[in-house]
């Protein structure tokens, strides 16, 4: 038994962010909450991005090469705000570093997510499960879809609905 349906709506999740951001404009794109905070593109950048540096590689999943963030590092478009990013790049960005996700999902299995890895950061090793990493990326994920949906609402476009589809709706009964 893998652990995909544990987290089923996820994949609904990155559908929803990957509709809202496919037909945004450059100029719609660049919106950002006040200056120096990221607008929409490195937002979107940073989901797809962050998927891959935790995915391939902290745990070493295969994939990398499908997405375009092959920096091990975990530099991303995010880093480089001079260069903004259009929405079929971004598109591409988020499909593919969900296909990894969802592989991931797939294959595991619940005795998988206990598993242990080791991330060095300067002179400390932090030690990981693949649990405590797809919580990160869930919550990640939503945290920063939810500020892309706030800014979208705030200049008169539809938020993004995470989650109508997630649950059955049955008229009321009286």
């Amino acid at each position: 038994m893998n652990v995909a349906p544990f987290y089923e709506g996820w994949r609904q999740f990155n559908d929803r962010l990957v509709e809202a951001i496919g037909p945004l404009s450059a100029e719609e794109l660049a919106w950002a909450p006040a200056p120096r905070m990221w607008p929409i593109w490195a937002l979107a950048a940073h989901i797809a991005n962050t998927r891959v540096y935790w995915l391939c590689s902290v745990l070493g999943e295969p994939g990398v090469e499908t997405t375009p963030f092959t920096d091990p590092s975990g530099e991303g478009w995010e880093d480089d705000l001079s260069r903004p990013r259009q929405a079929d790049e971004l598109v591409r960005a988020l499909r593919s570093s969900w296909s990894i996700l969802d592989a991931c999902l797939q294959r595991w299995t619940p005795e998988m997510l206990r598993v242990e890895f080791r991330r060095k950061r300067d002179d400390l090793v932090q030690l990981h499960t693949r649990q405590s990493i797809l919580i990160r990326l869930l919550t990640h994920d939503a945290s920063h879809t939810g500020e892309i949906s706030q800014l979208l609402g705030s200049h008169g476009r539809g938020g993004i609905d995470l989650w109508s589809g997630l649950s059955r709706v049955l008229p009321a009964t009286t």
